[in-house]
């Protein structure tokens, strides 16, 4: 969000986003003064834009420039390339800015709608990893005007971005749900600043302060609130903490989507979109197993749905890792960095996918749309980085040196991790889709191999008291001996607390 008084400004980039936050900073008068802007094409670069001069090339001017720490420099470039991004961002560092901000990528910028309130600092993630795909948002968003939605975890580093997304969706009600109370309000209050500056369109927004876990609860708050749409993205996610918690683990995220599932069904939501992980596939985790069996339920609802004729779409859409997430190594890195290091490595030989919020969130948006009842699909995440070398890139970014001013150090694998990860199991088949890095996932003939219901009867009381069984009540031996008899190739050990 944009800052209140710097002393001198310059834009970066000259075209349809530039001049609309330029006109915006005069327009406002309170944000400082607009100098110049800087931009690499030839045709403009001489020229005036409401008697602002155009200067460049960037990185030429940016040498002769020398700022100070009040001066800031606004990257309007929102479909510029990764790698350009990185020469702009290490060539306005080198001229002394104070601030760095940019705009987010086009799947944010709605034809040529660009404001001020969505610039924020640069970071890390915007230049790293691959080019997203471009994402026509009010096209993709089309099934949703005039449908109210319900998006879970709305607090959380997924879910925001969904909501923030939404906004351009037209949607009637966007009902933010979660069961933290302050990121519920954080992320209320920064879509009702958006939409105040002009962001999106005039969406009904309804925070929704609830419990997964709290069945009675779903079905009363869903029967009451009549979404057509569920962006299903609550988890518990911290994968060590979650070995060390496994029967929290199960009983949120397994039995809290069951809830969700059941009363959605109940009160004919059309769409359920459910957002899953690669931790999923060939679990080892306790957290990779309760994503699995959450899987398992929305395919056994979709199931349900078409076997009632239901004109109802149940589905999964699966992806790696995102860059700057809660859970990612991303900030975990930016604390030890800014500490002095050592940043903690699993192992120099450890890869991962990675794909920014935005762009992830975009394609579920997508696929909540093209997708079909009883479908689980796939983001195409392209290759994985060695985690060694995001280190490093990262190390640099803040102007340190790997190794000679901040070492690495590797700690071996955690509880629960894989060396290295898969997005699809033995038993699928990635098929293309014909939407860009979207795939479906077809499963084999043999299908599921244990029985969902059974297993389900069986942890309950280990999640939930029951009174004729209250011995293995929060009894975490009990949970994996459970999970390890009915889910066949399970790999998790046993270890943790009964918590």
């Amino acid at each position: 969000m944009a800052k209140v008084k710097s002393s001198r400004l310059y834009i970066i980039g000259a075209g349809f986003a530039g001049k609309t936050l330029a006109g915006e900073i005069r327009a406002k008068g309170i944000f400082g003064d607009l100098v110049a802007f800087l931009d690499d094409d030839p045709e403009k670069i001489g020229s005036r834009i409401e008697a602002v001069p155009v200067l460049g090339p960037v990185k030429d001017v940016a040498r002769l420039l020398r700022m100070n720490s009040a001066d800031e420099a606004i990257i309007a470039m929102p479909s510029a390339q990764r790698e350009y991004l990185a020469e702009i961002y290490g060539a306005l560092k080198s001229a002394g800015f104070g601030t760095i901000r940019i705009l987010p990528s086009l799947s944010q910028i709605i034809e040529g709608d660009a404001h001020l309130i969505q610039t924020r600092d640069i970071n890390l993630e915007d230049l790293l990893g691959r080019n997203p795909v471009t994402v026509n948002l009010r096209e993709s968003l089309r099934y949703l005007r005039g449908k109210r939605v319900l998006v879970t975890g709305a607090g959380g580093s997924i879910g925001s971005e969904l909501c923030r997304q939404l906004l351009s969706g037209g949607a009637q009600r966007l009902y933010l749900f979660g069961h933290g109370e302050n990121s519920i309000y954080q992320i209320d209050r920064e879509l009702r600043l958006l939409q105040d500056e002009g962001v999106g369109e005039k969406a009904m927004l309804v925070p929704v302060i609830g419990d997964l876990k709290d069945a009675p609860f779903m079905e009363y708050i869903l029967g009451k609130l009549k979404a057509d749409v569920i962006f299903h993205t609550a988890a518990y996610k911290h994968v060590p903490m979650m070995e060390e918690n496994p029967v929290a683990a199960i009983e949120n995220n397994v039995f809290g989507t069951e809830n969700l599932l059941r009363a959605a069904r109940k009160n004919g939501v059309k769409r359920f979109v459910f957002v899953t992980t690669d931790k999923a596939v060939a679990p080892v985790s306790v957290y990779g197993v309760s994503k699995y069996l959450c899987e398992q339920l929305v395919l056994r609802e979709a199931a349900a749905a078409l076997l009632a004729g239901e004109a109802s779409h149940y589905m999964a859409v699966r992806f790696g890792n995102v860059l700057g997430s809660r859970g990612s190594i991303v900030p975990l890195f930016q604390m030890q960095i800014e500490k002095g290091g050592p940043v903690t490595v699993t192992d120099p030989e450890m890869r991962r996918w990675f794909m920014t919020i935005p762009e992830a969130c975009s394609l579920v948006l997508k696929a909540g749309g093209v997708g079909e009842n009883g479908n689980l699909y796939m983001l195409d995440m392209g290759e994985p980085v060695l985690i060694k070398e995001l280190a490093e890139q990262m190390i640099r970014f803040y102007g340190f040196e790997p190794e000679q001013d901040i070492k690495i150090e590797y700690i071996g694998l955690r509880k629960g991790e894989k060396l290295n990860e898969t997005l699809w199991g033995t038993d699928e088949r990635p098929e293309e889709t014909g939407f860009s890095r979207i795939k479906k996932l077809c499963r084999g003939t043999a299908g599921q191999s244990f029985n969902l219901d059974a297993l389900m009867k069986e942890l309950k009381p280990v999640c939930v008291f029951d009174r004729e069984n209250p011995g293995v009540f929060r009894d975490s031996g009990a949970l994996r001996k459970i999970l390890l008899e009915f889910v066949p190739g399970l790999n998790i050990e046993e270890h943790g607390h009964g918590y």
